[in-house]
Parts: structure tokens; sequence; C-alpha cells
């Protein structure tokens, strides 16, 4: 093809095509260059990190549902007094069985939230009632490994609702907490049951060890 181009066809045709080529090729750098900063700005948008004082070593991925959460006001102590892990964690199988209803926080029935409230109530310590201002109190634990008897454990899209935190219940060790769902009232559940872990957002440290 070579020895064509350059014995058959005349000069002027050859020095045409030469800057056609040139310029395909300068239009598909473009391209490219257009292509590779394209994605670094999808990459940069869709996902922010920011860093926490809970000293976790690692920076969490963050959507922007859970950057808004978090800009809400995050990691605010709780006064535990003396009060131990093992306190709230016994009173809270103290419900186990017991049905659950939206709004409910007696032996009659309960919500998810409503079982962290009287087992930090009957403890005589303050929270607030909603698993959405539950999950602004504590120093929070992203990675599930690293949760400790007593944490509490939050999760997201469990139900239709505006807010981001939907369900909430308590680390009782091994690899399982304590919480009210809506089908079998309240129950133990291993945090790596695949629906749950799904939705697991993290977890908060509210007692200081």
């Amino acid at each position: 093809l070579q020895f064509f181009l350059f014995h058959y066809l005349p000069a002027g045709t050859i020095h045409f095509m030469s800057i056609v080529m040139m310029k395909q090729i300068q239009v598909l750098n473009k391209i490219l260059i257009l292509l590779a900063v394209g994605s670094l700005f999808i990459t940069s948008c869709s996902k922010k990190q920011i860093p926490f004082s809970s000293g976790n070593s690692a920076r969490a991925n963050l959507s922007s549902e859970m950057q808004a959460f978090l800009n809400g006001g995050v990691e605010k102590k709780l006064d535990t007094g003396r009060k131990k892990p093992a306190q709230i964690i016994k009173t809270a199988e103290k419900y186990i069985g017991t049905p659950h209803c939206m709004g409910g926080t007696t032996r009659k029935c309960m919500d998810c939230s409503g079982l962290t409230y009287v087992s930090f109530r009957e403890n005589k310590i303050d929270i607030p009632r909603r698993s959405q201002d539950q999950a602004r109190y504590g120093r929070i634990i992203f990675n599930k490994t690293d949760l400790k008897k007593g944490d509490l454990v939050f999760f997201t899209q469990s139900y239709q609702t505006p807010d981001f935190i939907t369900h909430v219940g308590i680390y009782t060790g091994n690899g399982r907490f304590i919480h009210a769902s809506t089908s079998s009232g309240v129950i133990v559940t291993p945090i790596e049951n695949p629906w749950w872990s799904q939705r697991f957002v993290f977890g908060t440290r509210i007692f200081r060890k």
C-alpha cells in the first residue's frame, strides 16, 4: 500500500490525505482527553469522603443521603453515668418475644427505636425516641467487625420514610444484635443476615470504654 501511494498517486493527493489523517488523529486525541476528564469528574462527584473524629482508620465513601445526614450533626456525647453495656443488653433481652407495633414502648408491643429507648431509659440514660435522632449520639463505627457489645447499630431503607436512618438495634456481641423487627417482634439476629447486612449504615459507641 505504501509503495502504491508514493508511486501511483499524485503528490498533491498524498499531501491532502496526510492532512486529513493528522486531523483525525487530533480529533481522536481530544475525544480521549474529554473521556478521561469526564470519568474523573463523575468519580469525584458521585461519592465524597470526609474524616471523622471517631478514629476509624479508613474514611467512608458517602452517598449524598448519608452526607446530608452527617452534616446535620453526629457523634454527640451521651451521659451514661456508671452504667455498663451489659446492663443495657440485659434490659433489652427482657423484651424478647414482644410483638412489633409502630410507636410502641411497652411489653404489649414496640418498634425498633422503642426497644432502644426503653432499654436505656430503664437504666436512667436519656436517649432520643426516634432512630434518626439516636444515630446522632456516640462515636461512629463504620466496620461491622469493629463493633462491641452495647454499640447501637443503624440501618437504612428498611421501610418507606423520608428519614435516612430507618432501623436501630443493640449489638450483643458474637456477630448478633437485638432489635424489634416488623415480622417477628423483638428478636436476636446475625448482623450478617443478608437482608440487614446490605442495609447496615454504621454503629455508634455510646459507652466510653
